[in-house]
């Protein structure tokens, strides 16, 4: 067995080298659409914003509120170093989890490295998202669930439902775990593992964990919602029932997947993942936690598999966490029947080769102009870069648009935004101090303290001055990003 002070040392080691990475590779600053918004959320203590109860994420701003307090550094670089951090606790959970699984040191290692230079993780490990939050939350709840099959110790059950309570107060994904979770505990009452009161425990701590997303919902229920109405911002937020609840596949979808899990493993030890499954019958402690590690992936595959977001992609990491831990899983098998240090040595070698792979690949994919089905007309960013390249560092487009903007409006100009470059100039003129004399409006938003266009007409809009709009594409009565609606 592993001495408890090896395993508090490597822990502290991969938690301080995951963060190393993911702090040396954030984004700077200001960032555009959610994260800018998220941004803008937290700047004004807004922890339930515009658009349902799903998109609030409570536990996320919550977090992000205590950090605005800490006066060192950019505010916007403070908020992307939320999901930096989160992301290192995230790495340093699973590789404890594999330590204390498989109770070997280099299968828990490659896992690790695995998820870490995973695309979609790193990607949001840079920006200001909920999404590693929520993974550090996951993470940990699955600690837990091994600690009970380890020890049979109920309050590893209460520290599960703690856990899962919170990660549903920062992101509604973590519904999909609590139906498994909920299912695994009803076995065991009927098996007489737990009896009703632990039952009852386990249902408190949750409901703690969740209190932040309770208080909303019950918030909107005293403030007139009729209780279908709050659930269904609660589950679906305002306008995305259909994409959650969709059950349809089109080629392109399908097609679109594929890839993106392929860039996420782009190494022979994607093969891994295949022995892994096998492996998971020989794994110590039973085979129930491999069958809620099988429920879990499965549940998540399938979710974000059909879903139709636009960013839909990020709903796959749950689901990368566990293909790295079933990659472990198969080393660990293949270590154990091919006792080669050469091999160990390529497996290694192989998990390292993400990087160079990101680097190549947007130069290759903009030289044969990959459709990569993103948003292509936001100013001072190339999309292949940007989507393709998970690393953030220097990036400053989003502040470069909103200073020029501001440097080509006159005085008293009222300025129309859409919901991608509305946040960016609200955050240089509100934290940075930049033209308070313009007005910015938006059609549609997500957080409070927009002016909106719709609360006027645009004749009052146009009786305040001048009425600009701001777009990066050509021909709307001119070339630049900022052209007037009328005079």
């Amino acid at each position: 067995m592993v001495k408890v002070n090896n395993l508090k040392a490597s822990y502290i080691a991969v938690f301080l080298i995951a963060g190393a990475l993911y702090v040396a590779t954030c984004a700077p600053g200001l960032l555009w659409q959610d994260s800018g918004m998220y941004q803008y959320r937290i700047w004004h203590n807004d922890i339930e914003g515009k658009l349902g109860l799903a998109l609030s994420h409570p536990l996320y701003h919550l977090i992000g509120i205590g950090v605005k307090q800490i006066p060192l550094g950019e505010f916007a670089h403070r908020i992307n170093l939320i999901s930096a951090i989160a992301a290192a606790f995230s790495i340093a959970n699973l590789f404890l989890l594999m330590r204390i699984w498989l109770d070997k040191l280099l299968p828990a290692i490659i896992t690790a490295i695995c998820l870490a230079l995973s695309h979609t993780f790193w990607r949001h490990a840079v920006i200001a998202e909920t999404y590693t939050l929520y993974m550090a939350l996951f993470s940990a709840e699955l600690l837990m669930l091994l600690q009970y099959f380890k020890t049979r110790r109920v309050a590893y059950l209460y520290l599960l439902a703690l856990c899962n309570g919170l990660a549903t107060a920062n992101h509604m994904f973590a519904v999909i775990a609590f139906i498994c979770y909920l299912v695994y505990c009803i076995i065991l009452l009927k098996r007489k593992h737990i009896n009703l009161g632990h039952f009852r425990n386990i249902a408190l701590m949750w409901i703690i964990g969740a209190a932040p997303y309770g208080y909303l919902i019950v918030k909107d229920i005293i403030q007139g919602g009729s209780f279908t109405a709050t659930a269904a911002s609660a589950f679906f937020g305002k306008n995305w029932l259909g994409n959650v609840l969709n059950v349809s596949l089109s080629g392109g979808l399908i097609k679109e997947n594929m890839l993106l899990m392929a860039y996420n493993f782009p190494t022979p030890n994607i093969i891994l993942f295949f022995a892994g499954i096998y492996g998971l019958t020989k794994v110590p402690h039973g085979f129930g936690f491999a069958k809620v590690l099988l429920a879990l992936l499965i549940l998540y595959f399938i979710f974000a598999f059909r879903y139709t977001v636009p960013d839909r992609y990020a709903f796959f990491i749950p689901f990368y966490y566990l293909v790295s831990v079933l990659i472990g899983v198969g080393f660990d098998l293949l270590i154990t029947a091919f006792k080669y240090k050469t091999l160990c040595w390529i497996v290694v070698i192989f998990a390292l080769l993400p990087i160079p792979i990101y680097i190549a690949v947007p130069f290759l994919a903009e030289k044969f102009e990959f459709n990569l089905s993103t948003r292509s007309d936001v100013p001072y960013r190339n999309d292949y870069t940007w989507f393709l390249r998970p690393w953030k560092l220097g990036y400053h487009g989003a502040e470069r648009f909103a200073e020029e903007v501001f440097e080509k409006l006159e005085p008293e100009a009222v300025v129309y935004a859409d919901n991608t470059m509305v946040y960016p100039l609200l955050y240089m003129q509100e934290v940075n101090g930049k033209r308070a004399d313009i007005r910015i409006i938006s059609e549609y938003t997500g957080s409070e303290g927009v002016p909106l266009l719709s609360e006027r007409s645009i004749e009052q809009w146009l009786s305040e001055g001048d009425v600009y709009a701001v777009s990066p594409v050509a021909g709307h009565k001119g070339t630049g990003i900022v052209w007037k609606i009328a005079d």
